[in-house]
């Protein structure tokens, strides 16, 4: 060994064992895992973590942004579009709480981010000291794991294990609370990413016989159906289902965090499932012989009545979390596993296969919601302008090639159905828990993590007021987020089911709202109010076209509804498409 290989290996074990304390630890430890940038708000608890976040800020970026809630929605826009672990952190007590929402909405769409908590001094753990909660306990239902730090030696191999829990497996969110005496204290530093932790099992062997099953199951079927969830784009296995599809000749549908794993000009891609979803893959759920299941819960939203949902078919189930399996809809055939592995392992055993009536099928259904639904949608030739047909100047000016996040509501629902998408991670929004107040943080995430793709917030009136603070944050990150607003002076949404179920006893629903475009400029970000359709094509064009972020405000019909629609509870085939 030469005198230069000597240096760099002494070099390379000072970098491996000093003596630090336990916040540069906890940055050092950040920094091995990749972190590049990370979202939240400083306070006592966590002050010294932020003194060491100043003298790394050249290796690591820290985004402040204007709420807690807004830092852990911030992650997961990071980490849905990147795809890496979306990284938050905050103070104590009211600190580590308000981080608990997005939590709880990373836990329910399996969205890997890592939150790190500050903690009161350990001695003072339990006296009701000035902002302690107890964040563990909190935490623990809306968390993949949770754990409190306090002592400092214990940070490498903590963080290392969050880290890869995290990511592992079926994603989720990790919190760690620290506290403050393990942050200023001393340790040996020295650290190892973790490979594996004992009695879990993140990824589930494949039973060859399953495949076999299943594929047995799909080449006999005369009828079968595809519906996909996220688990196919957390397992990159987007390629894998395109080519079974495509083999197979299977109509395929997906679910709302399922979409963009296939682009939507697919002739096979048959449109989203569920309340709101598609009439055709809705209907014809309760018609096909073999559905076929990849990545995906079964959540009521998607189901309906369990009592009526797919009775007639065979049930093939394809996911990564044995929890799933029997959960809700009982399976014929369970294959586990991870998806890309499962679908490429599947593939093979597939024969080719056209089954051009029953693809007819859904293109007959479709025609009707055509007529019915779609055409009035986008496009109206009513005075007032449609959700829908903003969607489609959007997608005009973006060619299907924007990352959409959207927040929750009527909205939500329009953005999932007319958004076009021509590549993967492109449908960003709160899918289980229905955050109000995810989009606008979520979108700077989504957009620091990924710069050069076009991303657009679609926001109801009512969440984009939730968080709406967070233009500070855009304003001086300059991420060049285009914000649209789709203002029916309504909480929608939920005026809809007035209207539908409680004879139009608009309760608390209807909004009086602020100038929204004199907010935006007062934050420095340039606005448009759109009122008339003839306005609509020339604003969308010159906020795609704008280098910076852009705040568009359309205002739409008051008492717009969106269609078709599965009453709660009733069966797939009750869509209602009026």
């Amino acid at each position: 060994m030469n005198n230069t290989q000597t240096a760099n290996k002494k070099q390379e074990v000072a970098q491996e064992t000093m003596r630090i304390t336990g916040s540069e630890a906890i940055i050092r430890c950040l920094i091995a895992e990749g972190v590049d940038i990370l979202y939240g708000y400083p306070g006592g608890a966590i002050m010294p973590v932020y003194d060491e976040l100043y003298k790394f800020r050249d290796q690591i970026h820290h985004v402040l942004t204007r709420h807690e809630q807004g830092a852990a929605h911030a992650a997961q826009g990071y980490a849905r579009i990147s795809g890496r672990v979306g990284v938050a952190i905050a103070t104590s007590g009211p600190g580590a709480t308000n981080l608990v929402t997005g939590i709880a909405d990373a836990q329910i769409d399996s969205t890997p981010v890592v939150c790190i908590t500050g903690q009161v001094f350990s001695h003072l753990l339990g006296t009701d000291a000035f902002q302690e909660t107890d964040i563990i306990g909190i935490s623990t239902p809306v968390t993949k794991w949770n754990h409190q730090i306090t002592k400092a030696a214990d940070i490498p191999e903590v963080l290392a294990k969050a880290f890869y829990i995290a990511k592992s497996g079926r994603p989720g969110p990790v919190l760690i609370d620290i506290t403050k005496d393990a942050q200023v204290s001393e340790l040996d530093f020295k650290y190892e990413k973790c490979k594996g932790v004992r009695s879990y099992i993140p990824i589930p062997k494949t039973n060859p016989e399953t495949l076999s099953a299943a594929a047995e199951l799909i080449n006999s079927a005369k009828k079968p159906l595809i519906v996909w969830g996220q688990g196919v784009i957390l397992g990159q296995a987007e390629n894998e289902l395109k080519a079974i599809i495509e083999k197979a000749g299977i109509p395929a549908a997906w679910t709302i965090l399922g979409a963009s794993a296939i682009p939507t000009s697919h002739e096979l891609n048959v449109g989203m499932v569920g309340m709101h979803g598609n009439y055709a893959p809705n209907m014809l759920t309760n018609e096909c012989d073999v559905l076929i299941a990849i990545g995906m819960r079964f959540d009521d939203r998607v189901t309906g009545s369990l009592n009526t949902y797919a009775k007639q078919a065979k049930i093939i189930h394809f996911d990564i979390d044995p929890a799933e399996i029997d959960k809700n809809v009982k399976t014929d055939v369970a294959v586990l596993g991870d998806s890309k592995d499962s679908l490429s392992r599947l593939l093979p055993l597939l024969n080719e296969n056209k089954h051009a009536d029953w693809l007819q099928k859904f293109k007959d259904l479709y025609a009707i919601e055509f007529e019915k639904v779609i055409k009035d949608d986008i496009f109206p030739t009513k005075e007032g302008l449609t959700m829908g047909e903003v969607l489609k100047q959007i997608n005009i000016e973006t060619k299907g090639n924007a990352a959409i996040v959207s927040d929750v509501g009527q909205h939500q629902m329009i953005a999932c159905r007319y958004a076009e998408f021509t590549t993967t991670k492109s449908n960003i929004t709160s899918g289980g828990l229905g955050t109000m107040g995810f989009a606008l943080p979520a979108a700077i995430g989504a957009k620091m993590a990924a710069p050069d793709r076009e991303v657009v917030a679609i926001i109801g009136d009512g969440g984009y007021q939730m968080n709406i603070q967070e233009l500070g944050t855009i304003f001086q990150q300059k991420a060049a987020v285009k914000i649209v607003v789709l203002n029916n002076e309504f909480l929608g949404m939920v005026r809809q089911w007035q209207q539908l179920f409680f004879d139009k006893r608009y309760a608390s629903t209807e909004m009086t709202n602020p100038d929204f475009v004199t907010i935006a400029k007062g934050y420095y970000i340039e606005g448009k109010r759109v009122t008339k359709r003839e306005e609509l094509a020339d604003a969308v064009k010159e906020m795609i076209a704008s280098k910076e972020s852009y705040f568009l405000e359309v205002c739409v019909e008051k008492e717009g509804n969106v269609f078709p629609m599965i009453p709660s509870g009733a069966s797939v085939s009750e869509v209602r498409l009026s």
